[in-house]
């Protein structure tokens, strides 16, 4: 019974000693920097980006790996487009047809028009063989008034007004319908233009379909890892790949009211990883909190407000990204530096090399 409380009191020592230690060390640390420069522990941050499908379909290949960098517009994965080419043809398949059927209607157009010249040039003539019908019967009835001529004529020459009376009517009933012949023809040219313009924007849209069925990368950036696999069947706006944009990286960590409250946006910073602790890493403050982020239940003091925490964000420079883009690994754990204080002199350590 002794010897076991005997050793659970020597582990007790050694858990409190670490614990100092770290405090210690923590509070050697703020105490070491100079005036007007603050800083907080964080971790190493990028924008994530989802490389999803637009329809559902098969993934037939991926053609990038975990940790590959890639460009902006390079392709990284193919979905199957079978169905959509058999689309394609169908499409394609109705535009010949439209535009079959569009020709056919101008022709018919041309042939109505035609038609429609004959049916004028005949009710021309059934109206000039109507004037001479009416003139003859005006000189028969005249005649016939003084009898010089036979009632037979002059009935004959009655019968023959009517007759003329009748084909003109019969040669404008033919040109009104070959003014409704033209109207039906070209009415089915517009129906072929319509058809036409429809066949046309589905073959665009099954076109846009085939080309999002290549998955690119919208941005330069580095594939974080796979989500799904060659074969593997996903639904629309499935994930496939997740990239990080490394032209995007950032450190968020906590700063105290008092600190807080005398940075400004785009104050110089600096960060400092645990994998490379001689290297300052230079950056910005890009983001400030407006809400503290740890906040007492009841602030009713001055040292309890003193208390609050507010979120920072220190961003690094795209250009530098680009520089060192093989050395950028979200997660890694570090400290951000800013300086609260324009005037503040970075210390000799936090002097960075990079830009140079």
């Amino acid at each position: 019974m002794y010897r076991w409380l005997k050793g659970k009191w020597v582990w007790l020592v050694i858990a409190v000693a670490a614990i100092g230690g770290l405090y210690l060390s923590q509070t050697l640390r703020q105490d070491a920097l100079p005036p007007g420069i603050a800083s907080g522990n964080g971790r190493v941050e990028a924008v994530s980006i989802d490389i999803s499908t637009r329809t559902g379909g098969r993934i037939t290949e991926i053609l990038v790996g975990e940790g590959e960098n890639v460009t902006a517009g390079q392709a990284l994965a193919r979905m199957d487009i079978q169905q959509l080419e058999a689309q394609m043809r169908e499409a394609r398949a109705q535009l010949q047809r439209g535009e079959i059927a569009k020709t056919v209607a101008e022709t018919g157009v041309t042939q109505r028009e035609s038609e429609h010249a004959a049916s004028l040039a005949v009710a021309a003539q059934r109206k000039t063989e109507l004037e001479a019908a009416e003139r003859r019967l005006s000189r028969s009835q005249q005649l016939a008034d003084r009898s010089a001529v036979a009632q037979q004529t002059l009935d004959d020459d009655r019968a023959r007004t009517d007759g003329a009376r009748a084909a003109l009517d019969a040669a404008h009933a033919q040109v009104a319908a070959a003014e409704a012949g033209i109207a039906t023809a070209r009415a089915q040219i517009i129906d072929a233009e319509a058809a036409v313009d429809a066949a046309g924007a589905t073959i665009e849209r099954i076109q846009a379909e085939i080309d999002d069925s290549t998955l690119r990368a919208p941005r330069a950036g580095r594939v974080q890892y796979r989500v799904a696999q060659p074969g593997e069947v996903v639904a629309g706006g499935g994930r496939v790949l997740n990239l990080i944009d490394l032209d995007d990286v950032y450190m968020t960590f906590f700063l105290p009211t008092a600190e807080a409250g005398r940075l400004a946006l785009g104050a110089e910073a600096r960060i400092v990883l645990d994998t490379a602790p001689g290297v300052a890493i230079p950056a910005e403050v890009s983001f400030l909190s407006d809400v503290a982020q740890f906040t007492p239940r009841t602030v009713e003091t001055a040292e309890e407000r003193q208390d609050m925490m507010f979120r920072v964000r220190v961003r690094v420079a795209p250009e530098l990204l680009r520089r060192y883009a093989e050395y950028v690994k979200p997660g890694l754990p570090g400290v951000a530096y800013v300086r609260i204080d324009p005037a503040a002199e970075w210390p000799e350590a936090l002097r960075s090399e990079l830009l140079e």
